[in-house]
């Protein structure tokens, strides 16, 4: 009889809440920028690289699994201030995003308005399992 190792139960949680109205393609470019800052603000959410049977190196990926949600505007912005009270490190994408071409402009963007008057498309989140599950209140599962 053999034993299957324990599945792995991670003590923090990645999440990423994107705004139900955005297209296809929208929500695949703005998981994968909010992502990235979530990588290079924790570290140690990056796992070792990879490599396949011939030798071949892959980049190192997170450690773990990226919960993927949805919710209107409203969910967003009380998700922002709740991450924010809390002290959770976060990442946000907003609709100006959409039209600029550049790290440079969409830092400009972002600065340019106050943070509760953030027309947020998006934004992902990483700390204890607990504190994301209260931040993202009110989100439903990615369909």
């Amino acid at each position: 009889m053999t034993h299957e190792p324990a599945p792995v139960r991670f003590d923090t949680k990645i999440a990423v809440l994107l705004r139900d109205d955005l297209l296809t393609w929208q929500r695949l470019n703005v998981t994968a920028f909010l992502v990235s800052g979530l990588g290079t603000a924790v570290p140690e959410l990056v796992g070792e690289p990879y490599a396949d049977a011939d030798g071949t190196p892959y980049l190192p990926m997170f450690r773990q699994p990226v919960l993927v949600l949805e919710g209107g505007k409203e969910v967003l912005t009380a998700a922002r201030t709740r991450a924010i009270g809390r002290g959770v490190p976060l990442s946000v994408f907003t609709s100006d995003l959409f039209s600029t071409g550049n790290d440079r402009d969409n830092r400009a963007a972002v600065r340019a308005v106050r943070g509760d008057g953030m027309d947020l498309v998006g934004l992902a989140v990483h700390g204890p399992r607990n504190a994301v599950d209260k931040i993202l209140k009110g989100a439903s599962t990615h369909s």
